[in-house]
């Protein structure tokens, strides 16, 4: 046992350095090719902190454990919005973009609600993952139309982050490196990860799907955990709400779509995950509506909330893999209760922010 924990935790450590060494090859190359800074910070990075999922989504697949494939994009979803939304709203509250809450938002509970359409029959195969790929292509060719109208102020930020120019031959040499090892650590954090995930399942009596979810969705997301937290420390409180939703509609169309074209035998969909998994994260994706749209803030009471959120649903998983008694007693709580307390709390407030507009809206005219 000790041995697959060790396995799992140093295959977390290879696969996070791997992403990280990506993506400042990556960068570098883009810009040296005349890549503009903002494109660069839409695609580039974004393409690669998706890649630890990618990669162990298509190992798994491969591998013949397609519940964790699916597992670790569901859980990870669900991940990003509860837990690091919520811990760096506690942080300190987010700013939210208007395009979030018109474009990005709509989008990615549009995407996650195909995604349990594509799944009703039980699997996604190479169609559902090509459809899916292809809402990227079209995603992402809106992101590049959309950086041209962005204000110079934004433009100077990416500038910064993301410097262009020409590199000398051995800086060429060193990037590609870079971006070559980065690859490998992937390849090899991914096997290692999944692998260990497996070992423990079995050992535990635990299904791979609740693995996925738990364990693999949280660390193959420390790259978005580490962005959004250092985001919120230094006060970019937009970056940190923009690179989960950003993350998610890329884990969902990226990471299901290229896993679904290349595995053998598509992603298998399990029961479980379509009566409760999906559904919940599909929830998640609607939940950030109000709060994101109640005065464009991420408030430290709703980052609360969500991180409060996170627990129960796993504490929820722990309980039905380990068969506890007290399921039935928590699950009726939640269901009877917290929930319907919380909708409430949700709507009474996004009723007062209505109200507060269109008074300001009057006081205009």
């Amino acid at each position: 046992m000790l041995t697959s924990f060790m396995l799992l935790g140093v295959g977390l450590a290879v696969l996070v350095f791997g992403a990280e060494l990506l993506v400042r090859g990556a960068t570098r190359l883009a810009g040296a090719l005349g890549i503009a800074p903002l494109i660069i910070g839409l695609t580039v990075v974004t393409f690669g902190t998706s890649a630890p999922e990618l990669a162990v989504s298509i190992k798994s697949a491969f591998a013949g454990q397609a519940d964790i494939a699916l597992g670790n994009v569901v859980g990870s979803n669900i991940f990003n919005v509860l837990f690091i939304l919520g811990v760096s709203a506690l942080i300190t509250p987010l700013v939210v973009a208007q395009q979030l809450v018109r474009l990005d938002v709509p989008l990615m509970i549009g995407v996650s609600v195909l995604v349990l359409l594509l799944g009703l029959d039980g699997q996604i195969g190479r169609l559902d993952g090509g459809l899916l790929f292809a809402g990227l292509i079209g995603y992402t060719l809106f992101l590049i139309r959309q950086s041209r109208r962005e204000n110079a102020a934004v433009q100077a930020e990416y500038a910064q982050e993301y410097p262009t120019g020409r590199l000398k031959s051995t800086q060429w040499l060193l990037n590609l490196i870079l971006l070559l090892a980065g690859f490998g650590l992937l390849v090899v954090g991914s096997r290692w990860l999944v692998d260990g995930a497996v070992t423990l399942a079995r050992q535990f009596g635990v299904s791979e799907l609740i693995i996925g979810l738990t364990i693999v969705a949280a660390g193959t997301s420390l790259p978005e955990v580490a962005t959004s937290v250092v985001a919120s420390l230094r006060g970019e409180r937009d970056i940190a709400v923009g690179n989960v939703v950003g993350s998610n509609l890329f884990n969902l169309m990226s990471v299901l779509g290229v896993t679904g074209l290349v595995a053998p035998h598509g992603i298998s969909v399990p029961a479980a995950a379509l009566q409760f998994d999906i559904p919940v994260m599909i929830a998640v994706a609607v939940a950030c509506l109000p709060v994101f749209f109640t005065g464009h803030l991420i408030a430290r009471w709703e980052g609360a909330l969500f991180v409060g959120y996170y627990l129960a649903y796993v504490l929820y998983l722990v309980l039905a893999a380990t068969g506890n008694g007290g399921l039935p007693l928590f699950a009726a709580a939640m269901r009877w209760f917290v929930i319907p307390l919380t909708l409430l709390t949700l709507v009474v407030v996004t009723l007062r922010a209505l109200h507060r507009n269109s008074a300001a809206s009057g006081t205009d005219t």
